[in-house]
């Protein structure tokens, strides 16, 4: 079955996906020049990611989606278990959003210059400068119910356990003092972890976990990072948590 599976991915999947993805760039790329990127930044992407996990095999749950509310701007932070991460997210959290992403993203052939049409922000933390850049792009972009999504990791797991956050979450929240909504990601790393480019069909849940809202003098950075963590993994399987 597996061997049927890999076929059925590579010789079928993989090239619908290949022009499914070609096609998304190029009319997020025609429509946010038009139309500007609230809605035409969201949707084709959103849609191609539901393609992604379908066409894979992948299904997607998601619990708690109660917590949110779709006129309200989060910062929302997730795990990073996988390249499934961000296409169930993009696809199933169904809140308008743009991604921090690293700034070498942003070279990806098509798809890196239709995620800048799109308003997803570049972040270089190689520079100061490039830091205090990402704040002020951000202090534009958070606004009537556009939000952010951040791996708060940098870099996805290599065995499936969350490994340190970075502080820049964290002090975005704290900066414009947004609500702050923990994800956690159950699934992403066995349906493909980032040592290989072969999918596993299984099922992924996201779990949509209470905002931590900020209080008058705005959040205490490190008290943040340590109960987002905690929320993360009290989702996770024990195997996966610290």
């Amino acid at each position: 079955m597996r061997i049927l599976y890999l076929l059925y991915q590579w010789l079928i999947a993989v090239p619908i996906l290949l022009v499914l993805t070609i096609l998304t760039a190029l009319i997020t790329i025609v429509t946010t020049s038009i139309f500007g990127n609230h809605f035409w930044g969201y949707y084709p992407a959103h849609i191609w990611s539901r393609a992604v996990c379908v066409l894979l095999l992948v299904k997607v749950k998601v619990v708690g989606r109660e917590n949110i509310d779709k006129n309200t701007s989060y910062v929302f932070v997730a795990n990073h278990q996988g390249a499934f991460d961000i296409w169930s997210i993009y696809g199933y959290l169904n809140h308008d959003f743009k991604w921090l992403m690293k700034k070498e993203l942003e070279k990806i052939l098509l798809v890196g210059y239709a995620c800048k049409r799109a308003g997803h922000i570049f972040v270089d933390d190689t520079r100061i400068s490039g830091i205090r850049e990402t704040i002020e792009q951000s202090e534009h972009t958070l606004k009537d119910g556009m939000s952010l999504v951040i791996f708060p990791e940098g870099s996805r797991t290599f065995d499936g356990k969350m490994i340190a956050f970075k502080r820049g979450a964290f002090m975005l929240a704290s900066e414009f003092k947004l609500p702050v909504v923990p994800i956690t990601i159950d699934g992403a790393f066995k349906a493909m972890p980032r040592t290989t480019y072969n999918a596993t069909p299984t099922c992924i849940t996201l779990t949509i976990h209470k905002p931590i809202y900020p209080g008058a003098n705005g959040f205490n950075t490190k008290t943040l990072m340590a109960e987002c963590r905690s929320e993360i993994q009290s989702a996770l399987p024990p195997e996966y948590r610290d």
